[in-house]
């Protein structure tokens, strides 16, 4: 697929039309105070994984509802010191895998912790262990729709709850230090990323590539391609819900957190993306609060966006903050 989107001096100046809802941190507010009624109650169980570098640590811990989500978090071997902090997220329909996969961070001499996404982990790479216990209304195949009556409902909701009871978690490691914590991921993974940025106050950094979950208003009549088209899909049998749908989908777009963002942030974006079109990237970048801000374009790449070019920039970055 050749560039779709609007040109590269466009993107840079482009803002999203997705209207904030007035009461979005009361909202968010009052979901996490609900979330942290319940005990945290992290815990760390040692994986024998046949490494000799790395220590894996099975993690569970108390998300949305007080619902079990699972992690793995990775440490040097032989560690004794509080390390900096990588708390990873994943792209949608991935789940956590195999202990003895996503090495790279733990190799630099960081702690990474990777949280498992309720629900997923089907859809491509070794599975997931979360299940996601909350009902729904009915809703097109997939994850978009889940819920989509209310925001109080919604699928994200829960998933960015879980987000942030993530960091907290990982932070209450022994070996983790709190103060030197980013957050990353790609995909839906950046997505979460990136309200994870507004809604924990104080990462040290984010790198969210090509992100999913950013100006819904344009990304659901812009590309054909799933996921964004599960929303598309859903309005084509519940005819006349469009309003209400965006009402919901505007408490969860990442402009909207982008706009509360409180820490350096590098984010990618592909030119040839028609999962995560270009424009809807550059919207939550564009609207990123922050003034320490960079953005890695790549020309003629899709959804793959910098790939393994992306991850060398990343750890080149990093350095100056973990």
């Amino acid at each position: 697929m050749a560039r779709f989107d609007l040109p590269l001096d466009e993107l840079r100046a482009y803002r999203s039309e997705s209207t904030e809802p007035e009461d979005f941190d009361a909202f968010w507010d009052k979901t996490l105070q609900e979330a942290r009624e319940h005990e945290l109650d992290a815990r760390f169980e040692p994986v024998e994984t046949g490494l000799s570098a790395v220590e894996v640590y099975d993690v569970t811990f108390a998300g949305f509802g007080g619902h079990p989500v699972k992690g793995w978090l990775r440490l040097p071997a032989g560690t004794t010191e509080p390390l900096p902090l990588v708390v990873e997220f994943l792209g949608y329909g991935g789940g956590r895998g195999l202990p003895h996969e996503n090495l790279l961070w733990s190799a630099t001499g960081r702690a990474h912790f990777l949280m498992d996404t309720r629900g997923q982990g089907s859809g491509w790479g070794a599975g997931g262990d979360t299940a996601d216990p909350v009902g729904a209304a009915p809703a097109y195949p997939g994850y978009m729709t889940r819920g989509l009556d209310a925001p109080e409902n919604y699928y994200y909701r829960r998933v960015f709850t879980d987000a942030v009871r993530a960091v907290e978690a990982a932070r209450s490691h022994p070996l983790t230090d709190a103060t030197r914590t980013v957050a990353i991921g790609g995909s839906q993974g950046g997505g979460i990323s990136i309200a994870t940025g507004a809604l924990v106050p104080d990462l040290v950094a984010i790198a969210p590539d090509v992100p999913f979950l950013c100006d819904f208003p344009r990304a659901m009549t812009l590309t054909d391609r799933p996921p964004y088209r599960e929303i598309a899909l859903f309005l084509k049998t519940h005819r006349g819900r469009s309003e209400e749908v965006r009402r919901t989908l505007s408490y969860f777009d990442g402009v909207h957190f982008a706009a509360r963002g409180r820490a350096p942030a590098l984010f990618s974006a592909a030119l040839e993306d028609e999962t995560c079109p270009p424009s809807t990237v550059f919207a939550a970048f564009n609207a990123w609060a922050h003034e320490h801000k960079a953005i890695e374009v790549y020309d003629f790449n899709d959804h793959e966006g910098g790939g393994p070019f992306q991850e060398a920039l990343k750890l080149r970055w990093l350095r100056s903050y973990v």
